[in-house]
């Protein structure tokens, strides 16, 4: 942590400085573009007094000075933006490590699906969640493609693939970075799904006449407005020009409005799509997976020249968003030539930019594991091995908890021993544990290292009563939900998947007679269908139902101990059952005294 930790200041020092560079350079380009705008406006209205002369050759010159300006000032304040990102990543970095990462980042929360067997009980998604820790992705790809790997265990091949690719990419801190910051506006500003819709949406209809049309008024325009002001020519074959770009650009409305409508909002993805490919067209991989990656946008005469070409098309029309370039759009038929131009490079190649931006997200969703591989280098990958459902872990904590407060624990659960029932009196870290192993396990069936110093995992389903919460809605109280989910576990454990099942003071809604009788049909019937897992509870009269299972399970607990009148927990898993409760010590520690 401490390399990282160094790292991280160290270009943070350096993007702050060239952000500060970039500012005063972006405020002298505009005092400029001022300067010059004023001397146009001037020699314009000289040119008109003295009917051409001198003063029109010159304005001219001008006119492309400023025009020059505009370019030059995007380019500056684009690479300005990117600073400005560049400090804001490595800022994120260091309160990830200094666990101040709760404000700014994407917590992932349109992700959050209660109805899934374990999302919303391990807190994968909204603030404070795992994804709002892990992932570092800029498009939404990159984000959908990390949550649907957080949501489903991956195969045992898929995972050690993920795993070569991400060891590859940790190091590779510049790359991370350059993935990172590409974005043009905030996170939750890029929208995959609108950009999809965009490539493959049916053609705006442009007639075959408009392109050629366009182009030839717009020339036109210029050489006879320019005539004109030189005192060559009268007004009227200037006047007609004007009425016949008018006409054309009347006609094609219905057509350009839409087309420069509908690619703003992919048009922010398009350009994330063409920095990222443009950083990583000529990078070398050696891990099987990001070489398949990297096999998508090959040979970039098909990706990155297009989306070159795309980019300088959105830039221009960007441009023309200028008060001050209004009257030389206008003479130029610039809409209607951009909206000919853009609707030609969809047709060519929207089929393909979907394929490019779907690798490019898993390059992203893959960076998010490489960036916490590099800020906690002694996690552990998981070994994989096939000899049925198996847990077996060394110094496991909770990834989301400050290093200076998680406690370790070392815990093994598969083979012969099929069930833990985890006792323990209040706040002693039930709860929590049942977290860490989730979560953990969540982790290593994505692709990503733990928060272990060792861990060996058999192929898994995940199954969690954590969370449950009681809906007046839809007329259902908390035990009735927890009821509906045990069934959801039981369903998917028949279906023949191994399945780890955590589960959270089980049944607790029900008087403790039909809950002890209740719970021990549950978990007979969850290991004759060769499930493992892991119940609290902080009723004893549960754990009779692991004596009586034999070596298929075992009680184990966590406790605390009343010193000076103060509870102090341990976190730490004991054998055996709890032999003290700490529910009066609690009250009395508020003021209730029972």
């Amino acid at each position: 942590m401490a390399d990282a930790t160094g790292t991280y200041r160290t270009a943070w020092a350096e993007a702050t400085a060239r952000l500060s560079g970039l500012d005063l350079e972006s405020s002298r380009i505009g005092f400029v573009r001022l300067v010059v705008f004023i001397g146009m406006v001037g020699l314009a209205a000289v040119a008109v007094a003295n009917r051409g002369g001198l003063a029109v050759p010159i304005d001219g010159g001008l006119a492309l000075a400023f025009m020059a300006l505009i370019v030059w000032h995007e380019r500056v304040v684009r690479r300005r933006e990117q600073a400005a990102r560049s400090v804001a990543y490595y800022q994120r970095g260091l309160a990830r490590l200094d666990d101040r990462w709760l404000d700014g980042g994407d917590s992932g929360d349109r992700f959050r699906d209660d109805a899934h067997l374990y999302a919303t009980d391990l807190e994968l998604f909204g603030p404070g969640s795992l994804f709002h820790y892990v992932s570092v992705a800029r498009s939404e790809t990159g984000a959908s493609i990390l949550a649907s790997w957080l949501l489903g265990p991956a195969g045992p091949a898929e995972i050690v693939a993920r795993h070569d690719a991400v060891r590859e990419l940790a190091p590779n801190l510049g790359l991370r970075h350059d993935l990172a910051v590409s974005a043009a506006d905030a996170r939750g500003a890029l929208d995959s799904a609108a950009l999809r819709v965009w490539l493959a949406a049916p053609p705006a209809g442009f007639p075959g006449w408009a392109r050629a049309a366009t182009g030839g008024l717009a020339v036109a325009n210029v050489a006879l407005t320019t005539a004109a002001l030189a005192g060559w020519i009268p007004g009227y074959p200037v006047l007609g020009s004007y009425l016949i770009s008018l006409v054309v650009v009347r006609f094609c409305g219905s057509r350009t409005d839409p087309v420069i409508r509908s690619v703003e909002r992919p048009a922010r993805e398009l350009r994330v799509l063409a920095a990222l490919l443009r950083r990583v067209a000529d990078e070398s991989f050696s891990s099987g997976r990001l070489r398949a990656l990297a096999a998508t946008w090959t040979g970039a005469t098909s990706a990155m020249a297009e989306i070159r070409r795309l980019e300088r098309l959105v830039d221009l029309l960007d441009a023309r968003r200028n008060q001050l370039f209004l009257p030389i759009a206008g003479l130029t038929l610039f809409g209607t030539q951009l909206a000919i131009a853009i609707e030609r490079w969809r047709a060519r190649v929207g089929s393909k930019a979907a394929g490019w931006l779907e690798a490019v997200g898993e390059l992203e969703a893959l960076s998010s594991f490489a960036t916490l591989a590099f800020e906690h280098p002694d996690d552990a990958f998981p070994d994989l091995v096939t000899e049925g459902a198996l847990v077996d872990a060394s110094g496991l904590a909770h990834p989301l908890l400050p290093h200076d407060r998680a406690v370790r624990n070392d815990f093994t659960l598969g083979g012969p021993l099929r069930l833990v029932m985890l006792s323990g009196s209040n706040m002693s870290g039930k709860s929590t544990f049942l977290k860490a192993i989730g979560t953990n396990l969540v982790l290593a069936l994505a692709g990503a290292p733990t928060r272990t110093t060792r861990l060996r995992v058999g192929p898994v389903a995940l199954g969690a009563s954590l969370v449950l919460r009681e809906s007046l809605l839809e007329g259902r109280s908390r035990f009735f939900a927890e009821v509906l989910r045990l069934k959801a576990i039981v369903t998917r454990a028949e279906a023949g998947d191994p399945i780890l099942f955590l589960l959270d003071e089980m049944l607790s809604g029900t008087n403790s007679h039909d809950r002890a009788i209740g719970a021990r049909g549950i978990l007979e019937g969850l290991l004759a269908r060769g499930a493992i897992g892991i119940v609290t509870t902080h009723d004893l009269a549960l754990t009779e139902i692991a004596k009586g299972m034999g070596p298929r399970a075992l009680n184990c607990h966590l406790e605390d101990d009343l010193i000076d009148g103060q509870l102090h927990f341990d976190y730490r898993i004991k054998p055996g059952v709890v032999q003290r409760s700490n529910a009066l010590e609690l009250m009395k520690s508020i003021g209730l005294t029972p």
